[in-house]
């Protein structure tokens, strides 16, 4: 890209005017500044092009694939993976120091390549720009690539164009622009040349076209004002390009975990060498190993794949409720979320206009129902009505000044035309207007398309008998002033009331409505053409209905499911504030009644604005640096922040928060790749089912690590043990290597199938920094261990007093240890509650196929020669594998008691 002088240079063209409010500006004025009073000779257009450079995004600096590898490798728990397998490959024992490497190579590929997704985001903004553009040069219009458009130059757009830069628009007919990508807004939004207020909103300057929306009807004229990286896409791209992702509240644990746990075996390890030379007795080098065996002990090298497994596990159980997850270990951070901000359009409501009420002359009347499906009624006061009367004549209105269609499409309702038009044709079959036959009865003969300037269209129709009338709708106020009587109830006209409808209007939009108004005119016999002078004036008011984007029910649900948990929920939406209002409390969001707009948020400083961000639920009128403001501000308030959204303007916010929620079917490429989840269904429901699911992962992630760290206590206590008292060692360095790499992983990967506790909806959130080895596991690790430490030296001293064979004493300590462990996996399953119980004994299915797993695993591990010449075992009787079953039966015992005692001081306690 060829250099720009200063970020502001697009906007400083002549006599050192400069201005970013190009929407404040005259069409006319905008020229001027641009330098563009004419359309641009090519020559003009080629010198712009060398000093702005291209109308494109710049790529951003991605990371090469050695620099993505190399910051997967920077992971404490990799370096002591990486030591467990070189000790473990020091020993002899290459098969399990395979499988340590195995471990590493997966979890490096894991984030290598989701590292690689991420990178993905910018990407899909830049394809989001037009190809092509249509302008007018000196030479006369021409088809160029977008990639070329500068400054100054005159842009011709229709329906069906993506805006190829930002505009200021000269001239408009009927122009609507979908700007959801920008903006959130689900309504296309009507499009005036007029200039607006400085202080405008993005959803607000109405006089503006932005790079990468899309004309939805009518056509325009404007002139370039920003292109490339200057538009509001291309700020939205150099947000993303800033806006870092923080690591998940789990990694951190981990790292912090497994540096504490590193620096304490190594510290253990050099303190036992020294003491055992001291008092053991034993060689140097026999003392070495003993310490290198003791290390290996220490170190739980299975935990990184069950932590991997037990993700992945809540990975599938996510996509079973229609949610992708593309970051691995965000699963459990949804666990921890504090706060979730929705958007609104989509997401919370259904993104489909409904008219949700109807005013005549003397009644209000709620429609009910969802969407553009047929299902529902028009009712007065809480009874169905049917369509008789002035209600009958409002639906016909409805139904015939109107070009939308709806047609049914595998099931499902399929729109074709203007959004608020199929609403109010649904609103009329609600109030059992036929439709189609009575298009036929009444067939169109001339109308006047709704245009920006009249704001109202207008339908002729007459009924074969040479009867005509037309039907209007529009701006209420618009639609006000051409009237001087309204229809009464019975069908009949009387007076038009103006301050009794503007009042009703009033209304209508404080509960955050869109207001439209329908009259009726009756035209003199045989007409058959529409007079605008005419219409001005003998028109005859039958009533106003208002519209609303309705919130989904099952978001009501999940709402209140999500408050009940601790979580609150926040709306942030580019939508008015009285939309916004209504809908918050529809919703049954907290604080409804208070909403904070963009505006108020800009006159914030980052103080002001974390104290508000724990109080107000809803934001209007947002912008992507208000979003991305108020993920931060929450964050700083150490809440665990989930983010949705689906436009391009989500995107930076989405790559800030802890977990960003892409929506999978409405959402933009540019929202999904910034993401760490995407839903399939659009749903908010989803959402709470997701934070269930990372509660239950991070529940049985508590369990996986409560049940093996006591295996590798008890063996690094025995030995220790040994070591100090001059003992010969119970279990060897390669049989800790089959325990802990084989029976541990395999009975612990049970544990990440356990279903969802009860209650688990009802917690709080646990804080973000919040320990994995707090209160009661770090009691339960250490009494788990001594009770192990007792278990091995009991069947050791046992073996030795009855045939002092070290052999088969040390096979029968590591059969114990392993039967042990199948029994301490009843206890662990329940932490909290009793584990002797019929669903306890049972077990899930996992459970039991671990075990026999595991029992086939010991007994070849036992009595087959090839295990027994590597591994240094012996055969054992029937008599002593019963011992290690009676020893495993007695750890459950005891823990089992111990559960009792605790709960019953708790009980004493609360």
């Amino acid at each position: 890209m060829s250099e720009v002088s200063t970020p502001g240079s697009q906007r400083t063209l002549a006599g050192g005017a400069q201005s970013q409010a190009w929407h404040a500006l005259a069409a006319e004025q905008a020229r001027v500044l641009l330098e563009a009073p004419e359309p641009l000779t090519d020559e003009s257009a080629r010198a712009r092009y060398e000093r702005f450079g291209p109308n494109q995004l710049s790529e951003g600096r991605t990371s090469g694939p050695l620099a993505r590898l190399g910051r997967q490798l920077r992971n404490f728990l990799i370096y002591v993976l990486l030591t467990a397998a070189a000790i473990t490959g020091a020993l002899g024992h290459w098969v399990d120091a395979g499988v340590i490497l195995a471990v590493v190579i997966v979890q490096t590929l894991v984030g290598f390549i989701q590292e690689g997704r991420a990178e993905q985001a910018l990407s899909a903004i830049r394809h989001m720009l037009a190809p092509r553009a249509r302008i007018v040069r000196a030479g006369g219009q021409h088809q160029v690539d977008a990639g070329e458009l500068v400054p100054g130059d005159t842009v011709l757009l229709e329906a069906g164009d993506r805006v190829p830069a930002d505009l200021r628009l000269e001239k408009t007919n009927n122009l609507k622009i979908e700007e959801a990508i920008l903006t959130g807004e689900s309504e296309a939004v009507d499009k005036f040349p007029d200039p607006v207020d400085e202080q405008s909103a993005l959803g607000d300057q109405t006089g503006m076209a932005f790079s990468g929306t899309m004309v939805a009807t009518g056509t325009a004229r404007g002139v370039v004002v920003r292109t490339g990286i200057h538009t509001e896409i291309g700020r939205i791209s150099g947000l993303l390009a800033d806006t870092t992702s923080l690591k998940t509240p789990l990694l951190e644990q981990m790292d912090r975990f497994a540096r504490g746990l590193s620096l304490i075996v190594i510290a253990t390890g050099i303190l036992i060498f020294f003491g055992g030379l001291v008092f053991s007795g034993l060689e140097f080098r026999e003392l070495f190993m003993a310490v290198v065996g003791l290390t290996v002990a220490a170190i739980p090298e299975g935990l990184p794949a069950i932590l991997t497994i037990t993700l992945a596990i809540g990975v599938r159980q996510m996509a079973r409720r229609k949610a992708v997850v593309r970051r691995m270990p965000v699963i459990e951070t949804l666990g921890a979320v504090s706060v979730i901000c929705s958007d609104k359009t989509g997401t919370l409501t259904r993104n489909e206009m409904m008219v949700t009420t109807a005013v005549t002359s003397g009644e209000r009347y709620e429609i009910t129902g969802e969407g553009y499906g047929s299902d529902g009624m028009v009712c007065r006061g809480g009874k169905p009505v049917t369509g008789d009367g002035v209600l009958a004549e409002l639906a016909r209105a409805a139904a015939l000044c109107n070009d939308a269609s709806i047609i049914g499409k595998d099931g499902q309702p399929s729109i074709h035309g203007d959004p608020m038009e199929a609403a109010l044709k649904v609103f009329a079959g609600k109030a059992e207007f036929d439709h189609v036959n009575s298009a036929s009865a009444w067939p169109r003969v001339d109308e006047v398309p709704f245009d920006t300037r009249i704001r109202f269209m207008a339908t002729l129709h007459h009924d074969h008998h040479g009867h005509g009338i037309a039907y209007l709708k529009g701006a209420p106020e618009r639609i006000l002033a051409m009237c001087a009587h309204q229809v009464s109830t019975d069908g009949g006209t009387e007076p038009l009331s103006t301050e009794h409808w503007e009042r009703i209007i009033t209304e209508m939009a404080s509960e955050g409505l869109r207001v439209l108004a329908l009259a009726r005119r009756p035209m003199a016999k045989g007409s058959r053409e529409l007079v605008l002078e005419e219409l001005e004036q003998g028109a005859e008011l039958l009533g106003v209905v208002g519209l609303l984007d309705p919130p989904r029910q099952e978001a009501i649900r999940a709402i209140k499911e999500c408050h009940d948990a601790g979580i609150r929920v926040k709306m942030i939406t580019g939508d008015h504030a009285l939309t916004a209002g209504a809908i918050a409390r529809k919703l049954g969001l907290r604080n409804a009644d208070r909403v904070l707009t963009g505006k108020e948020l800009d006159d914030l400083d980052e103080d002001q604005l974390r104290s508000l961000a724990g109080e107000v639920d809803v934001f209007a009128r947002t912008s992507p640096e208000h979003k991305l403001r108020l993920v931060k501000a929450l964050q700083a308030l150490h809440g665990v922040v989930a983010m949705t959204g689906d436009g391009v303007n989500d995107a930076p916010a989405l790559k800030r928060a802890d977990v960003g929620i892409a929506m999978g079917v409405k959402g933009s490429e540019a929202a999904r790749q910034a993401s760490s989840v995407v839903l399939l269904d659009d749903n908010f429901a989803s959402i709470a089912a997701a934070v269930r699911e990372g509660r239950t992962v991070y529940t049985n992630l508590r369990k996986g690590i409560a049940f093996m760290l006591p295996i590798n206590g008890g063996e690094s206590v025995s030995l220790i043990t040994a070591l100090l008292l001059g003992l010969t060692l119970p279990i060897s360095a390669l049989q800790i290597l089959w325990v802990n790499m084989v029976s541990s992983v395999l009975l612990a990967m049970t544990l990440a199938f356990e279903p969802p506790e009860p209650g688990v909806m009802r917690q709080p959130p646990r804080p973000r920094d919040e320990s994995l080895l707090q209160g009661f596991v770090v009691w339960r690790v250490a009494f788990v261990s001594l009770l192990f430490l007792v278990g091995i030296f009991a069947a050791w001293f046992w073996v030795m007093h009855r045939h002092q064979d070290p052999v088969l004493a040390s096979t029968l300590a590591v059969n114990t240890l392993v039967a042990m462990e199948v029994f301490y996996l009843f206890a662990v399953r329940y932490l909290d509650s009793a584990s002797i119980t019929l669903r306890g004994v049972l077990g899930t299915p996992v459970v039991l196929a671990a075990i026999a797993a595991v029992v086939i695993l010991q007994l070849l591990f036992t009595y087959l020669p090839w295990f027994q010449h590597t591994f240094t075992t012996a055969a054992l009787s029937l008599e002593q594998l019963a011992f290690s079953v009676v020893a495993g039966v007695v750890v459950l015992l005891v823990l089992e008691l111990e559960t009792a005692i605790r709960n019953r001081v708790k009980a004493v306690r609360g």
